[in-house]
């Protein structure tokens, strides 16, 4: 199989787990969603540092500068963020809501890029921001609230992306920092729970779903690494719109979330933004050349 075609199977297959993700986190309780945060930073470490093991990859540990654990220090608290408020969104019934942070990422993160990068938007992005914009005011008027939990997790998933640019460090290593840096709260919070731990109390097999988190988050993250090295940018990019589509057809179809008429217009309207933000950078082709894998960012 090309190498093309083969990478563009796994960025398929990591973007479909992902947006899977709303099946596999209910499956979680009665346990909470700070102890399921904590638990899946815990076997995700260990996950990760398996892998690292297996492919005898250590080199990278002594290469890492001051200004990059500072950096993955900071990313370390925005996935844990990104990754608490999301649970919490599965695990409460707002499956479609998180959904819409994951759709408008993308006009967050042009966004960014003015205001943090100083970069300078085409007329075609600025109207794919200004109708993102009204989205967000129109789901607003018909949640009759912000839509904080797709905010939060737009702009925490924007940062940590944005982070993860910036100290260009590979995706098993940045993912091994992170969770290591979280380590020592994750591990304090379950031991604190005392009785309240459900790790255990809830027989074998909640206890082994609970441990899987650590593989259900490295398994997507090892896929998009081994797509991203040969799938030019363009091709992500549209690859990315798998794992919203699939979280917000779970919230639809299977949690049965009620979609009044406001929410259908709101959601209509980031979806025509994102037709414009993605018709415009296909008629740019601004990066025509592979992600580098120092760039991942992992969803849910």
């Amino acid at each position: 199989m090309p190498d093309l075609r083969r990478g563009v199977w796994y960025g398929i297959a990591a973007y479909a787990l992902w947006g899977l993700f709303p099946l596999y986190w209910p499956l979680l309780k009665p346990s909470g969603a700070v102890e399921i945060l904590a638990h899946r930073m815990l076997w995700s470490l260990a996950a990760v540092v398996a892998i690292l093991a297996v492919r005898r990859h250590w080199k990278w540990i002594r290469r890492m500068t001051r200004r990059q654990v500072l950096l993955l220090t900071a990313a370390a608290g925005l996935v844990s963020a990104n990754w608490g408020v999301y649970i919490y969104a599965v695990n409460s019934g707002h499956v479609v809501e998180s959904a819409l942070g994951y759709f408008i990422n993308p006009l967050v993160s042009i966004l960014f890029g003015v205001v943090i990068l100083g970069e300078r938007l085409r007329r075609w992005q600025w109207v794919a921001v200004g109708l993102g914009a009204t989205a967000v005011v129109i789901l607003t008027l018909g949640y009759g609230q912000l839509p904080w939990i797709a905010l939060t997790l737009a702009f925490s998933f924007g940062l940590y992306g944005l982070v993860k640019k910036k100290a260009q460090v590979g995706a098993a290593e940045s993912l091994t920092i992170e969770t290591l840096v979280m380590l020592v709260p994750a591990a304090i919070y379950l031991f604190t729970l005392g009785e309240g731990n459900t790790f255990g109390n809830h027989g074998t097999g909640h206890a082994l779903l609970l441990i899987s988190s650590g593989i259900v988050t490295a398994v997507p993250l090892l896929f998009f690494a081994a797509s991203v090295i040969t799938v030019p940018l363009t091709i992500v990019g549209l690859l990315q719109y798998i794992a919203p589509v699939l979280q917000f057809l779970c919230g639809v179809l299977i949690v049965k979330e009620t979609m009044p008429a406001e929410r259908w217009l709101g959601f209509g309207v980031v979806w025509l933004a994102l037709a414009v933000f993605t018709w415009d950078s296909l008629r740019y082709g601004l990066v025509k050349q592979p992600v580098q894998e120092k760039e991942l960012a992992t969803v849910g």
